[in-house]
């Protein structure tokens, strides 16, 4: 959740530092905090909530000095958003600033312990228990520097992190340790970085690492030294970043989301077109050999939010075109249900960021019980990347708003055309349907483009029901599919209370909650269904419910005699409909959410990656 940069080099600390913070505000925005060192002295500046207020604090960071530091954004887990809370967390000695993401499950104990020794705390997170602790073991006969006080105090706590580290003795270094949290490092020309993310680090630098669990890295200004768990230096991999800042930018639109929703069509191209050739699904990063696939007698779909809404359609488009059982599992529940996984079936894990961590421990279950894991994946050289099996990038780019949108769709393009590729082995997709859905594959981006051209009419309709507190999605098969993405994004951003329903469970409860004047959002766009689809309108309409329907443009005049009114889609593929059918929900949703007055980018109490359980 939280997101921490650091920075050693020759410039001043603090600008660098506020920047790389700006960049990394989506991961939380209770508070935020920079901590820089210099002659033997911390200067820590920190406030609650958003950068801007730390930025006006410090002059945007001119009134701390030092060419070394440690800044942080909280998402707040332990102790409530406050200017205590704050991170960094600084020893009771002033030697000694931390920055963290994580959980410490058992900082009581380890607090109660420090509190026996005479140390007084000055917060309620478990962040500042790491803080203590390592000026305790600093004091230690057998510590004889920061290394050794950070490897002690690494086995001495449980849960997860990834940890920053000052100190005003050592002002010449930047220590970096990481479990089950991210944390990657930047290698600049005389400066180098750690940052939860690139977006933090790709103004300076485009080489960079992942740290590994247990991992401890050293960092000076002309190198980077990193150590495993057994404190042995070790060589890393580098990896290249290859998009340029610009994306990370609003580019004159006034948010991000908005943005990356325009941004969906040349996201999808990326993902489509490289991996289309002369009529065929080809994946060249693919290692699983087609024997493999043939053995698979069952398939698992592992993943949190919105990536489990690209399961849930990909559950339906994968039995159809497989013929083999699909399994959707959220990832926070999947370790904890027993699941019937062995040597014969594939998890799909999918992840926007790579990291969060419900998914990763999902993924580790998989493997510890013989599963092949293929992820989708986003962000290259991430944590789920590096511990799948196989894995196919999504190449969206970065996503900088917390509701995502590119990352969403580029998923289920992906998802689908794994579907695709694995049906040809397979020999269970008919020859038509292939050649039609790989077609319409490579028209998506277009289609996408066209369907983005009917902004003003989605506006329109969300200026008339903005007011509305409570809204129903209903659709049958991938319609129920796409409704419950529908719901997500206009809840999350909106605030708006608004669920998805199966419309064939309408008279098993959910009818009741229909009165004169509830929005319902009525999802036509499957075409075996429609009829049933317009049966369930009716039922709501005779109720007094204000339809908004949504529907293909084939559809379009009769879903109109019955509904209020309708945004149409392209017609496509039926599988590739919810690929279509979310560009206008997402449109929907934002607009609602502009005109409530909502925080879009960063609504409350959410963040953009979630690395705690």
């Amino acid at each position: 959740m939280c997101g921490i940069v650091g920075y050693i080099g020759k410039e001043q600390a603090a600008p660098i530092l506020l920047e790389g913070l700006a960049r990394l505000e989506y991961r939380g925005y209770d508070s935020a905090g920079i901590c820089v060192a210099e002659n033997g002295v911390l200067d820590v500046a920190k406030c609650k909530g958003r950068l801007k207020n730390l930025a006006a604090m410090t002059e945007n960071g001119a009134l701390l000095h030092g060419t070394a530091g440690i800044g942080h954004t909280r998402w707040a887990t332990h102790g409530e958003p406050n200017d205590i809370n704050s991170h960094p967390h600084v020893s009771q000695n002033g030697k000694v600033a931390l920055v963290h993401n994580g959980i410490i499950e058992n900082y009581l104990e380890i607090r109660e312990f420090l509190e026996e020794k005479g140390v007084q705390f000055t917060s309620q997170t478990d962040s500042e228990v790491v803080a203590q602790l390592l000026e305790y073991c600093l004091g230690l006969d057998e510590v004889h520097c920061m290394q050794d006080a950070i490897y002690m105090v690494l086995h001495r706590i449980e849960g997860a992190y990834a940890f920053g580290i000052v100190c005003a003795d050592d002002p010449e270094r930047i220590y970096a340790a990481r479990k089950d949290a991210p944390l990657l490092l930047g290698y600049g020309d005389g400066c180098n970085f750690i940052a939860s993310d690139v977006t933090a680090l790709v103004k300076y630098t485009r080489d960079v690492s992942y740290m590994e669990d247990g991992e401890v890295a050293v960092l000076t200004r002309d190198s980077i030294q990193v150590f495993n768990a057994m404190e042995l230096p070790i060589e890393k991999e580098h990896y290249h970043i290859d998009w340029e800042i610009s994306a990370a930018e609003k580019g004159g639109y006034p948010h991000f989301m908005l943005k990356e929703i325009m941004e969906q069509p040349d996201a999808l191209r990326h993902a489509i077109a490289p991996r289309l050739r002369g009529g065929e699904i080809v994946f060249d990063d693919l290692k699983l050999t087609p024997e493999k696939i043939r053995g698979f007698d069952r398939i698992f779909i592992v993943a949190c939010g919105s990536s489990y809404h690209v399961g849930m359609v990909g559950k339906y488009n994968l039995e159809h075109l497989l013929r083999r059982n699909v399994e959707v599992a959220l990832a926070s529940e999947f370790r904890y249900s027993d699941p019937i996984v062995d040597d014969k079936t594939l998890v799909i894990i999918i992840s926007q960021s790579g990291e969060t961590l419900d998914t990763m421990a999902a993924l580790r279950e998989a493997k510890k019980r013989g599963a092949y894991i293929l992820s989708i994946v986003n962000v290259v050289g991430s944590s789920i990347a590096r511990e799948s099996d196989d894995v196919l990038y999504t190449w969206a780019g970065p996503e900088i708003a917390v509701a995502t949108t590119k990352a969403y769709s580029t998923q289920l393009a992906v998802l689908d055309m794994v579907g695709l590729c694995f049906a040809k082995i397979l020999g269970t997709v008919r020859e038509e349907e292939y050649a039609d859905a790989v077609r319409e594959l490579a028209l998506l981006p277009d289609k996408v483009k066209e369907t983005l051209g009917h902004c003003e009419d989605i506006q329109k309709y969300a200026a008339q029901h903005f007011h509305h507190e409570s809204v129903f999605f209903i659709g049958r098969n991938l319609d129920y599919a796409l409704g419950l993405e529908g719901s997500l994004k206009l809840k999350e951003i909106s605030y708006i209370h608004s669920e998805a329903y199966a419309s064939g469970e309408l008279k098993h409860g959910t009818i009741s909650l229909i009165e004169d004047g509830t929005l319902v959002i009525a999802l036509g766009t499957y075409g075996p269904l429609f009829d049933k689809a317009m049966s369930n309108v009716v039922e709501v309409k005779a109720r007094g419910a204000d339809v908004l329907a949504l529907t293909t443009e084939s559809h379009r005049g009769e879903m109109a005699k019955t509904v209020d009114h309708v945004l149409t889609i392209p017609d496509t593929a039926a599988m590739l409909l919810p690929s279509l059918g979310v560009v206008p929900l997402q449109l929907f949703s934002y607009y609602i959410a502009l005109q409530r007055g909502c925080d879009i980018d960063k609504p409350r109490n959410l963040a953009k990656s979630v690395t705690v359980e």
